[in-house]
């Protein structure tokens, strides 16, 4: 597997134990819907899911990870949810799309978390 591919399972990694230690619940990890992937699908609460868009980087220095979630990729994050309330039988539940990034090392990172980070449009 590809080092790019290892250092994002490294951060999806991270990111799930930070969402643990805040008190979600992580429902589902790589959530595949048709060609689209979710990252992490979790709940704080039972009326809210949360989608959660996880960015990787050993470094900053190149592009901020979170610029990368463009409006094409938030697009793509929208449909999927749509279809993953429907398939879940939650249409009516609130949705809510967060961002996570995660820059450095497996001994040096820096973890940013951006709640309501883009909305539905």
């Amino acid at each position: 597997m590809a080092k790019h591919n290892d250092i994002g399972r490294w951060g999806e990694q991270i990111a799930e134990q930070y969402l643990r230690a805040k008190g979600y619940e992580i429902l589902l990890k790589n959530n595949r819907v048709g060609r689209l992937e979710l990252d992490l699908v979790v709940r704080q609460n039972p009326t809210e899911l949360v989608i959660v868009e996880v960015k990787t980087r050993s470094s900053a220095l190149w592009q901020d990870p979170l610029a990368a979630v463009d409006k094409q990729k938030q697009k793509h994050l929208i449909r999927a949810g749509n279809h993953l309330l429907h398939a879940l039988n939650t249409a009516n539940a609130a949705i809510r799309f967060d961002l996570i990034s995660v820059v450095g090392t497996q001994s040096d990172y820096q973890i940013s978390h951006i709640e309501d980070a883009f909305y539905p449009f």
